[in-house]
C-alpha cells in the first residue's frame, strides 16, 4: 500500500500515460468505444477501489491541490487555440446551425431532467449537469461543471460513463448517414456546405523543452492569478470562488489567443497531457458504490441525445440547414475537438476547419452552459 505523496504522484502519470502510449502505438479498436480518457479514469477507480493507496492526510490534500491548481491551468492552455475572429467569420449559417444545436442540447436536457425528476432525488442531478458542460465542450468542461457546482467525486464516473457510450452510439450515427445527405438536403431545401473555408494555423515550429517549461509556468501562473482575483469577488450558493477561478482561467486564456503567444508552439499537447492527468487525480478520490445506478445515466444520455436529434432535424428543416453542417456541429458539442475533424474529413475535407473552430467554440461555452443547466436542475431537483 502507498503511505507517501511522491509514489501516489508517479502511479497517476504512469496511469494517466499509459493509454494514450497504447492507443498511439497499437490502434486498437476498442479505444474507439472506450477513449484513453476513460480507460484512465476505470484503472485509477479500480486500484483506488482495491486500496492501492492510504487516503491519509497528506494524499488527500495533495489530491485537492492538484485539482485546483491544474483544472483553471489546462483552461488557460485550451483558450489558447481559440480564435473568435475566425470563429465569426465563418458567416451566419455555419454559427447558426452551431448554436441551434446549442438550443437543442439544452431543451433535450430539461426535457429529460423532467421526465426522470423523480429518480434523481437529492444531488443524483448533479452528474446530468456535469455531462451537459461535456456535451457542449468536452471533458475539460465536464470537470469545471463539476467543480463549480460540487459534485462529488463518487457521482464522476456516471457522468464520464455516460459520456463515453453515448458518444460512441453518436459517433458511429454520424458517419452512417454521411450517405444521406443529398436526399435529407433536398428534404431540407438546403445548399451544400461551403467549399473554401480557411482556418488560421496558430501554432508554428515544433515542440522544444523550453516551450514545454514556459507554457506549464505561464498556465500555473495564470491559475495562481486566477485564484487571487476570485479571492476578492462575490459568491452565492451558484457562483463560489471556484467558478470565479475557473471564469477567469478562460477569460485571461481568451486574451492570451489574441497575442503573439499564440503562435508559440506547445500548448496543445500540454493542455491534453494535463487533461487526462486531471481526470486520473479525480479518479483517485472515487470508486464505484453505487454503480447499480449507473443504467438510469446511461437511459438518460440516450434520452438527450434522441431528443436533440429530433429538434435538429426538425430545425433544419424550418431553416434549411444541410446534414454535414449538422453533423459537424452536433459532434462539436458531443465529441469535441479529437473527434469532429475526423467525421468532417469523412463527409469532405474542406469541413475540417469547420469542425476545429466549432470544437473550439464548444470549449468556451461549455463550462458556463452546463452550471446554467446546473442551476435549473438545483432550483427543481427533489429532495
Amino acid at each position: 500500500m502507498i503511505h507517501d505523496v511522491w509514489p501516489f504522484l508517479a502511479l497517476m502519470l504512469l496511469c494517466a500515460g499509459v493509454f494514450p502510449a497504447v492507443e498511439r502505438r497499437f490502434q486498437w479498436k476498442i479505444f474507439s468505444v472506450m477513449p484513453p480518457i476513460v480507460m484512465t479514469y476505470l484503472l485509477v477507480t479500480a486500484l483506488a477501489a482495491i486500496g492501492l493507496w492510504e487516503v491519509n492526510e497528506a494524499i488527500s490534500s495533495a489530491q485537492d491541490t492538484l485539482v485546483a491548481q491544474l483544472l483553471p491551468a489546462l483552461l488557460f492552455l485550451l483558450m489558447i487555440n481559440c480564435d473568435l475572429r475566425a470563429i465569426f467569420a465563418l458567416g451566419p449559417k455555419v454559427l447558426a446551425v452551431f448554436f441551434t444545436v446549442t438550443l437543442c442540447l439544452f431543451i433535450a436536457f430539461m426535457i429529460t431532467f423532467t421526465a426522470f425528476r423523480p429518480l434523481l432525488t437529492g444531488s443524483d442531478w448533479m452528474p446530468l449537469a456535469a455531462l451537459s458542460g461535456s456535451w457542449v465542450g468536452g471533458t475539460a468542461n465536464m470537470i469545471g461543471v463539476k467543480e463549480a457546482i460540487g459534485m462529488p467525486d463518487s457521482l464522476l464516473a456516471f457522468s464520464l460513463l455516460t459520456d463515453a457510450v453515448c458518444y460512441s452510439m453518436w459517433v458511429a450515427v454520424l458517419f452512417s448517414v454521411a450517405r444521406l445527405a443529398p436526399a435529407f438536403n433536398r428534404w431540407t431545401r438546403a445548399m451544400g456546405s461551403a467549399d473554401k473555408i480557411k482556418a488560421e494555423t496558430r501554432e508554428t515550429g515544433p515542440v522544444r523543452a523550453e516551450g514545454i517549461l514556459l507554457w506549464l509556468g505561464m498556465a500555473l501562473l495564470a491559475a495562481a492569478v486566477s485564484h487571487w482575483i476570485a479571492g476578492y469577488l462575490p459568491t452565492s450558493s451558484m457562483v463560489s470562488g471556484t467558478t470565479w477561478t475557473i471564469l477567469l482561467a478562460t477569460g485571461i486564456g481568451l486574451v492570451a489567443a489574441h497575442t503573439p503567444l499564440a503562435r508559440y508552439p506547445g500548448a496543445s499537447p500540454i493542455s491534453g497531457t494535463l487533461l487526462i492527468a486531471v481526470v486520473a487525480v479525480l479518479a483517485s478520490q472515487s470508486n464505484f458504490a453505487g454503480i447499480a445506478e449507473a443504467p438510469l445515466y446511461l437511459l438518460c444520455g440516450i434520452c438527450v441525445i434522441g431528443i436533440h436529434a429530433l429538434l435538429l432535424v426538425g430545425a433544419a428543416r424550418l431553416f434549411h440547414f444541410d446534414l454535414h453542417l449538422c453533423g459537424i456541429a452536433s459532434l462539436a458539442h458531443v465529441g469535441g475537438v479529437a473527434a469532429t475533424p475526423i467525421l468532417a474529413a469523412s463527409y469532405s475535407r474542406s469541413l475540417v476547419p469547420v469542425g476545429i473552430l466549432l470544437s473550439l467554440l464548444g470549449y468556451i461555452l461549455g463550462t458556463g452552459f452546463g452550471v446554467g443547466v446546473a442551476s435549473i436542475m438545483s432550483a427543481y431537483a427533489l429532495p
